[in-house]
């Protein structure tokens, strides 16, 4: 029963050791140790692909064209007319004196026309302008406002998920270079137990270190990757590069 049990044990060690070797050939295509871009270029890059802040920008140019519009509002009071008619036109007359009276009428075809120019001055329009050029100004004040509070937010955003990209990675190195020991460690710990040296109960409790080794560092490799992704998404570009 013994033998039966040491046999069972010896296989789930070459089954875990081909599952360490396995997640140590996976963990070179990580590149844990990749150099990461600087704060600022990533900064950069999301402010210049953020769409929110695109839309505030863009708002502000709209409220500057209404600014524009509201300082030449008052030309619409002022302007030049013109008309003109081509056709017949009927002259009728008279003329009286001590013979008679005498009444003409004659017909002519002629182009007329006429030009003028006309300024109104609505009183309401001259009280109100001022009020409405300060509301104009007013409204770029705000819109260039909240595109600033939308730059901040986004340089701290950046910020915080750059510092915690630098955090997970050093603990990703941490937890790599812990599966790394305990890989070598493991295979000491097999040697021995084939020899006897290592007690069963002793190599099942160092078998279960083991594993729980292994599923920190895959925890610490995921956070690492979405994190990582989060930012790249955000920039624009890998960090592979």
């Amino acid at each position: 029963m013994k033998n039966l049990v040491k046999v069972i044990l010896i296989v789930t060690i070459c089954l875990f050791g081909v599952t360490i070797s396995k997640a140590q050939s996976n963990n070179s295509e990580i590149k844990e140790d990749i150099e990461l871009p600087s704060l600022q270029r990533i900064i950069d890059s999301v402010l210049n692909r953020n769409a929110m802040l695109k839309y505030r920008n863009q708002h502000i140019g709209v409220k500057e064209t209404t600014l524009a519009s509201e300082k030449i509002y008052w030309t619409r009071n002022f302007g030049i007319q013109a008309d003109s008619k081509y056709g017949n036109l009927n002259n009728f007359s008279t003329n009286s004196d001590a013979q008679g009276n005498t009444a003409v009428l004659t017909t002519s075809t002629q182009f007329n026309y006429s030009v003028g120019v006309y300024l109104k001055f609505p009183i309401f329009d001259f009280i109100n302008r001022k009020h409405q050029v300060g509301l104009a100004k007013l409204e770029v004040e705000e819109a260039k406002s909240m595109a600033k509070s939308q730059e901040d937010e986004i340089r701290q955003t950046v910020i915080k998920m750059y510092q915690d990209l630098i955090l997970k990675q050093k603990v990703l190195k941490i937890k790599a270079k812990t599966l790394a020991d305990g890989k070598v460690n493991m295979q000491m710990v097999e040697r021995e137990f084939r020899n006897g040296v290592v007690p069963v109960a002793e190599y099942v409790r160092i078998t279960s270190i083991a594993s729980n080794v292994e599923v920190d560092y895959e925890l610490a490799k995921s956070e690492f990757i979405t994190a990582k992704k989060l930012l790249e998404d955000m920039a624009g570009f890998s960090f592979y590069q």
